[in-house]
């Protein structure tokens, strides 16, 4: 994630510094953030940031180190979802359909919510550059129903998508953003009047509905200048219908155990599992640590996002999913792994994924080659390494 970051900060440098690639802030209006400290935003932890040699370490590996298998050979499999389909989903429920990477659509109690929404052929600000696409959405923009709220965790290019969130405007009656992210909503056409900002702990509630705003260990920035100058974070949703969690991006840290503490149990956390390596171990979770953090957590059920769409590391793209899959055996911890587009309901939903057939819930195992897969298979002398409920 680190090489992606600094090839992006590279690229806007060259560019003479689009005023598009940085993110615009009040600064006075962030002061009263306990987090906000001379201009930036701070972990709760703070760890070393990369210095000018290890920046150029991870230039010489992103430019020269072998990566085999980054991307699929073979289409990944996607369910089509129609509006029809949406609709057709009860209201008095939670639904869950991944999209891709970490971009989440559910229905919440009748209501339709987007999480991180990144619909663009790229994650780049620019479209002919950057990391592309493995598979398309399962529904367009066009063609999703009207959203109710529109939630962000933090404003880097695969989570934070400005064609997506001007397409979604005319859509969508809420965004909520982290500190400091309105002001570039607001210079992309977004009505200031449409979005709520969170701090951490910071909490919204309609009727028996709970959002809050939770800290996670990771940072931000678009471009040149503007490292840590917005807040990221991660989300809760707790209704009558269940509790859901949606990490965004972080690295392992105690806070987990505190948002556990708090808001937890969850039925179904979303938690990141990719984009991680030895070289940026603060900022990402090993998969086996993400297993860790459901646990702290005290989720119930784990979907790993933040994989299978965009190569932003040096792992193979099928690693996140194979490794996570063994962790979580081994802890016997329940993970659902869906195909993008395949919708989940909290209601009954031990029974929907005892239902589930093999090759959905370990969809990328026909896709890996057969050696490795054989080689993964042996190590655990298990035939499956998705956990069942």
């Amino acid at each position: 994630m680190w090489a992606l970051t600094g090839l992006a900060i590279l690229i806007a440098g060259a560019s003479v510094v689009n005023s598009d690639l940085k993110a615009s802030v009040d600064t006075e209006s962030l002061s009263q953030s306990s987090r906000f400290h001379e201009g930036k935003f701070l972990n709760e932890h703070e760890f070393e940031q990369p210095g000018f040699v290890k920046t150029l370490h991870i230039f010489k590996r992103f430019f020269t180190e072998a990566a085999p298998d980054k991307f699929p050979v073979h289409s990944l499999p996607v369910q089509a979802v129609t509006r029809a389909q949406l609709d057709a989903l009860t209201n008095d429920d939670i639904h869950l359909i991944k999209l891709g990477h970490s971009s989440v659509l559910m229905k919440v109690l009748g209501e339709y919510w987007l999480f991180d929404p990144v619909f663009s052929e790229r994650a780049s600000p620019f479209s002919f550059l950057g990391p592309k696409r493995f598979h398309q959405t399962p529904i367009s923009i066009d063609e999703l129903p009207p959203i109710a709220r529109v939630l962000i965790s933090h404003n880097h290019y695969d989570h934070l998508d400005k064609t997506s969130v001007q397409k979604l405007a005319s859509k969508t009656g809420e965004f909520f953003v982290p500190l400091g992210v309105d002001k570039d909503l607001q210079r992309w056409g977004i009505d200031a009047a449409v979005m709520t900002t969170f701090d951490w702990w910071q909490e919204w509630q309609t009727g028996e509905t709970l959002v809050a705003f939770t800290p996670t260990q990771h940072f931000s920035g678009r471009g040149l200048g503007d490292s840590n100058n917005t807040l990221w974070g991660s989300w809760v949703v707790r209704t009558p219908a269940g509790a859901v969690y949606f990490s965004g991006d972080s690295g392992y840290f105690t806070g987990f155990k505190d948002i556990g503490n708090k808001y937890g149990p969850f039925d179904i956390t979303f938690i990141e599992t990719g984009a991680y390596d030895a070289d940026w171990p603060s900022v990402h979770m090993t998969p086996e640590e993400s297993v860790t953090a459901h646990q702290d957590l005290q989720g119930k059920m784990m979907i790993p996002i933040h994989n299978g769409t965009f190569s932003l590391a040096f792992h193979t793209w099928y690693d996140p999913l194979e490794r996570v899959s063994s962790a979580a055996l081994q802890s016997d911890v329940t993970l659902l792994a869906p195909q993008f587009g395949q919708p989940l309901s909290l209601s009954g939903l031990a029974e929907q994924v005892a239902a589930m057939p093999v090759n959905n819930s370990s969809w990328w195992r026909e896709l890996m080659p057969a050696a490795v897969l054989a080689k993964n298979l042996a190590a655990t002398a298990e035939p499956q390494t998705t956990a069942q409920p």
